[in-house]
């Protein structure tokens, strides 16, 4: 991939400059809670496909908090909204959306349960995403063991 050069203005580049890529604030809130729920779990493993901002190797559990602009939230009305250096970032968030793709079916076919949430979303109600993932490993534990009953 290779993209064409960025019109900017120094303003735009500070802004740039401060976006967060690990630990952001929401990722970061979601990881605690499910620390002092006594789940265990890697940051940003980068042994998966798409390093999972947090992945709970027990149950096999892969969760990202995406951002809206970078991985394309409501993309098909946002998209026609963008008005600098338009070509880029409609190429770039493309094929942020499309790899996204690719990593969450290279995650399922090894075993591994995929869950995204939006950064607003984690940030509002942090402790509802946690309760999504408590749910994912109850579910698989009361699999596990009718399984082992067998």
């Amino acid at each position: 991939m290779k993209h064409q050069k960025l019109i900017t203005t120094p303003e735009i580049s500070k802004r740039m400059a401060n976006v967060k890529l690990k630990n952001g604030y929401a990722e970061s809130k979601i990881a605690k809670l499910l620390w002092h729920k006594g789940i265990r779990y890697r940051k940003n493993y980068r042994k998966l496909p798409g390093s999972p901002d947090i992945a709970i190797t027990r149950y096999k559990i892969a969760i990202f908090v995406d951002g809206e602009f970078w991985h394309g939230y409501d993309w098909e009305n946002r998209k026609h909204k963008l008005k600098s250096n338009r070509e880029y970032w409609i190429e770039k968030i493309e094929e942020n959306i499309a790899r996204d793709k690719r990593n969450d079916a290279l995650l399922k076919s090894l075993g591994w349960t995929v869950i995204h949430f939006w950064e607003k979303e984690a940030k509002k109600d942090p402790i509802g995403c946690v309760e999504i993932v408590m749910q994912i490993i109850r579910d698989k534990t009361t699999v596990a063991n009718n399984l082992n009953k067998k």
